[in-house]
């Protein structure tokens, strides 16, 4: 009897310690599980803080010191009522707002496309290609193309006269250039949230639209009451970042088509910025402004989430 009960202590004592180990080994797996996502990112963590996060906080910083004779100096927010004080700046934050008013005619353009495209209108293949197009084409590029097309002589006019309707100065008219700078944006640019659209159309279930077709309802109910609610997540990234592509990708057309004119109408923050840090050698006022831009696109691009979830929740 004493010896089975050793012969069967000493069996046991192997079990328990293959089942230790089996415990560590499994709390080791789960932990290097959790580990890998981190190990994964942090390249990407690192160039992003390095990269972008490092000098917006330096760039901050940097607002509140001086320029010329006080370069270095902390002038507190003398920079910032500067900013407030100067009227084209001023100029550039009311046209920030003029973008906000026609940001929702920037995303329903190639919303309005892509649907069409999605239901297959005769030639929707080409249409796809040829909307593309124009968002290969560099600012510079588009810019001399349309100061052609938009000139006082150019074709455009000459096809307003012959309609009857007179030559508008798009260019030169303090109250008409920004549209027009602002229109050849959306005409070089939509074409990539038109991509945007279509990769958010393929995960829509086409049997709400079948659904549709079976009721009755026509295109404008289709599109209000199932592609919409439907596209909400693909909408509110559009909305952001196209927002985004206006604040700071217009500069390469400004510069070609209007120099900020006429008469500082066309100016934008990214164009006060290069004008203060690249003529006017003031790098301290240029970051005061590249901070104000950056809240700018914070506080909308925030505030636009927050009306699409909004609206997303009451449908």
């Amino acid at each position: 009897m004493a010896a089975q009960s050793l012969s069967a202590v000493d069996a046991a004592v192997p079990a328990s310690t293959a089942g230790v180990t089996s415990a560590r080994r499994n709390r080791r797996g789960s932990r290097a599980e959790r580990l890998a996502p981190l190990v994964l990112l942090a390249p990407a963590i690192l160039i992003i803080v390095g990269l972008r996060l490092w000098p917006l906080v330096l760039g901050v910083n940097f607002s509140f010191t001086g320029d010329g004779d006080r370069n270095g100096v902390a002038v507190g927010l003398d920079n910032y009522l500067t900013l407030l004080g100067d009227p084209l700046f001023r100029t550039a934050l009311r046209n920030v707002g003029l973008l906000v008013l026609l940001l929702p005619v920037a995303v329903a353009i190639p919303g309005l496309l892509a649907t069409f495209i999605y239901l297959k209108v005769p030639g929707h293949r080409l249409y796809r290609g040829v909307y593309f197009f124009p968002a290969v084409l560099s600012p510079v590029i588009v810019g001399a193309i349309f100061n052609l097309l938009l000139a006082f002589d150019g074709p455009l006019n000459a096809l307003l006269g012959g309609l009857g309707l007179g030559p508008v100065d798009w260019l030169g008219d303090p109250d008409v250039a920004i549209f027009a700078v602002v229109g050849v944006h959306v005409w070089a640019t939509f074409g990539m949230a038109l991509v945007v659209f279509l990769a958010g159309f393929a995960t829509l279930d086409s049997s709400l639209l079948d659904a549709a077709k079976v009721d009755g309802a026509s295109l404008t109910q289709t599109i209000w009451h199932v592609i919409i609610p439907s596209l909400s997540r693909t909408i509110q990234f559009v909305f952001v970042t196209t927002m985004i592509g206006m604040l700071t990708s217009m500069f390469g057309l400004v510069y070609v088509m209007t120099s900020g004119g006429p008469e500082g109408s066309t100016y934008l923050p990214e164009y006060y910025v290069w004008i203060q840090q690249g003529q006017l050698n003031q790098p301290a006022l240029a970051s005061a402004a590249s901070t104000v831009l950056f809240l700018i696109m914070l506080v909308v691009g925030l505030a636009q989430v927050a009306v699409l979830r909004r609206a997303g929740k009451e449908e």
